[in-house]
């Protein structure tokens, strides 16, 4: 029997079965496929039916969850919202909407730092560029894609026949509609299901809190428990009058969604059901025992040694200057949140001994394949050894990716403006014209965010950090030119290279643009560093693929005998940015001996926290005062705490911040926002026993636009049960 007449019959069991001794509490489930879970979902307390979860005939739970994405790539969702009123009023994290909160801000009207309220639907910000993915259905499609493929292609025509059939699937699913389609591929290519989606591509900033609310405890409290921070921010959905999706217009009006969820604010009590629903970007839960090494050894570990040197430099900056602080905000913000999560996760990754519970997998895996065929048992051993073998590239290309092309930030954007004008060079007047616009607009939008002399102490910083720090064999040569020109003195060739370049500031880039020269172009220092970092890291890339040919192969082998393994046992396939659902229950946890964590927080801790001398734990003078008088309305507890956040076992990964997380009811009780430090090994290895998601209680976000911002408007427009 073929792979693929054996994956079929494999799938067809596999959905005709419902869970049993799996662990419910791990799993980013598909929502077609969800009501195989519905009986432990019952167990652990949900009220409601699995077609209230997804239905493609009615209104129902999956209706009023958004994806955050961009118009460039409408199908990666950054972030996921959700829908609170009949007007599309979206909440979602307030490090979601962090990149359009700081567009907006100028050091006149600095939103990051005083907060943005919108009292009035006229006041609402357009937010070019961003979209919100709404799904309509899902189909497996495992059958058709499956049918375009053989056992004798190699894995690279596979992958294109892949590519092909998914294209007809797609554009068949969006004949007639204004509907989005794509084809999406689980467990490493042995499945295929179609999501097809309404994408509304005005959606405009409602509100956010400032951000020492917001972003309470920065990069301390970043991955850990007890949380204190308000993360969230607010936007709507605009369509056009009939109700498609439409860019932004002054007619344009507010969403009619199917579905909005209520917010409940009776309150969590430990045990209490939670389910997440949002759009999961990238786990690595397949990964091999040699793999998982490799991620470990190389990959976070130099990811998080390489941008310390330039979360520092760009630390020292923003403090000293409120515009800087700005400009560099939410780029900070991107840089930092995997530098942290890199270290964190190599912890917790060595504590649980991850790589143990691994190789025990791998062991179960070759006495499976005993008797099998003998592609099946070389698949671990063969993975092993390509692994080996592409080791030394592999660190290379991390400190070429990190260090050079996503350091600093001139010498890509030099190298991208050479590639369009030589475009331009071979072009019609009418491309030619077009080329020399786009990239007048796009410095416009790259220069407003950028400080010359932050770039210029990046650059010295990474190129000497780079320098120093990578195997001499892959060492850039006009990386060893500098050090030999400058005798080792790196910040004076990024002063000088600053003084020469026409990227230098927006000034001498326009001038230059008046009148464009590629071949005088070439010699500029920037261009020079840009597409020398580029070449080799290309090089390299082809190294890597040349020592692990067929890598991709044996892992889509090695995925499919798991599924074969573990027979009756439902396995969800890793997160890739589809919207999935997670349950479980509002648990504490004990980290480690002696220590035990509840599982709420509340605006005391905050009170607790505050430091007037450190920007991560400053507390605004209004927020104290309500503290003091203890004016939380309807907002307390029985206790007559404010909470804050919350804690359940659920199963996010990025992409699930902003989701939201529901009763049993299907009411929002919280927003998921972050992880627990202890388990960030959930991506590689879920911990039923350490896993923690932190999540907003939305009783302190109601507080915050009800006490706080006033916002009676986005008060009155809720569903708020009591």
């Amino acid at each position: 029997m073929n792979i693929k007449v054996k994956f079929l019959a494999l799938v067809l069991s596999m959905l005709m079965l419902v869970p049993s001794s799996v662990k419910a509490d791990e799993g980013m489930w598909l929502l077609s496929l969800i009501g195989k879970n519905y009986s432990d979902m019952q167990q652990k307390g949900f009220k409601l039916t699995a077609d209230d979860i997804y239905n493609i005939n009615q209104s129902c739970i999956k209706d009023a969850i958004v994806g955050l994405g961009n118009a460039g790539s409408p199908f990666w969702h950054f972030c996921t919202a959700e829908i609170v009123s009949d007007k599309g009023l979206l909440t979602t994290n307030h490090h979601c909407g962090y990149g359009q909160i700081q567009e907006h801000s100028t050091v006149e009207h600095d939103y990051l730092r005083d907060g943005f309220w919108a009292y009035t639907m006229e006041e609402e910000l357009p937010n070019p560029g961003l979209t919100a993915s709404i799904l309509v259905r899902v189909e497996d499609v495992t059958n058709q894609v499956l049918a375009a493929l053989n056992d004798d292609m190699t894995e690279a025509e596979r992958n294109k026949a892949i590519v092909e059939v998914s294209k007809q699937i797609s554009a068949k699913a969006k004949e007639g509609t204004n509907y989005e389609a794509t084809v999406k591929s689980m467990f490493n290519n042995n499945q295929f299901f179609l999501f097809v989606h309404n994408i509304y591509k005005d959606v405009r900033l409602v509100g956010a809190p400032p951000s020492s609310m917001g972003k309470f405890g920065g990069d301390t409290d970043n991955w850990m428990w007890p949380r204190h921070t308000a993360d969230f921010s607010m936007f709507r959905i605009y369509t056009a009058p009939d109700g498609s999706p439409a860019e932004y217009s002054k007619d344009n009006v507010p969403l009619k969604p199917k579905h909005h969820l209520p917010i409940n604010i009776k309150g969590v009590e430990e045990n209490d059901f939670a389910m997440i629903m949002g759009f999961p970007g990238t786990t690595n839960r397949f990964v091999t025992s040699y793999g998982l090494e490799e991620v470990m050894n190389i990959t976070n570990k130099l990811r998080y040694e390489i941008r310390t040197q330039k979360i520092n430099v760009w630390k020292a900056a923003m403090n000293a200057d409120q515009a800087v602080k700005i400009k560099y905000a939410s780029k900070y913000a991107s840089c930092s949140n995997y530098w942290k999560y890199s270290n964190e996760q190599n912890k917790a990754l060595k504590a649980l001994n991850t790589i143990g519970v691994k190789q025990d997998i791998e062991k179960r895996y070759n006495e499976w394949a005993k008797g099998k065929d003998a592609k099946y048992q070389n698949v671990l051993s063969e993975i092993e050894k390509m692994i080996a073998a592409r080791k030394p590239y592999m660190a290379a290309r991390t400190y070429l990716a990190e260090g050079l092309l996503s350091g600093p930030e001139l010498p890509m954007q030099a190298f991208g403006v050479q590639m369009a004008l030589i475009q331009a060079e071979n072009a019609t007047a009418e491309e030619k014209a077009k080329i020399m616009d786009e990239l007048k607009k796009e410095a416009k939008t790259f220069y407003k965010d950028y400080d010359q002399a932050l770039e210029t102490k990046t650059i010295a910083t990474l190129f000497e950090y780079v320098y120093k720090n990578i195997e001499p064999e892959y060492c850039p040569e006009f990386l060893a030119e500098i050090n030999k020109k400058y005798k080792g003195n790196f910040e004076k060739y990024a002063a000088d290279a600053m003084k020469k370049s026409v990227f230098a500031n927006e000034e001498t880039f326009m001038k230059f643009l008046e009148k464009p020269n590629v071949k005088k172009l070439a010699k500029d220092p920037m261009v020079v560093a840009g597409s020398g970092a580029y070449m080799d890291y290309v090089a390299v890339a082809k190294k890597i693929k040349n020592a692990a040919p067929d890598l991709d192969r044996m892992q889509r082998l090695f995925v499919y005998g798991l599924l074969d393994m573990n027979g009756n046992k439902p396995i969800a396939p890793d997160a890739n940015s589809t919207i999935r659902c997670t349950y479980g229950n509002c648990l504490a946890y004990e980290p480690r001996d002696g220590v035990y964590y509840s599982y709420y927080t509340t605006l005391d801790g905050v009170m607790e926290k505050e430091d007037p001398t450190n920007p991560e734990f400053i507390v605004p003078a209004k927020l104290k005062e309500l503290w003091n008088a203890k004016d939380y309305g309807r907002y307390a507890n029985a206790k007559g705490e404010l909470p804050t956040c919350f804690i359940t076992n659920n199963d996010i990964t990025g992409g699930n911040s902003g989701s939201p997380v529901m009763n049993a009811q299907g009411h929002l009780i919280g927003l998921a926002f972050d992880g627990n430090s202890e388990a960030m090994s959930g991506d590689i290895d879920f911990e039923e026993n350490m896993q923690r998601c932190i999540n907003l209680d939305v009783r302190y976000m109601l507080f915050i636009i009800d006490k706080f911002a006033g916002a009676k408007n986005l008060i009155n427009e809720m569903t708020i049960v009591e």
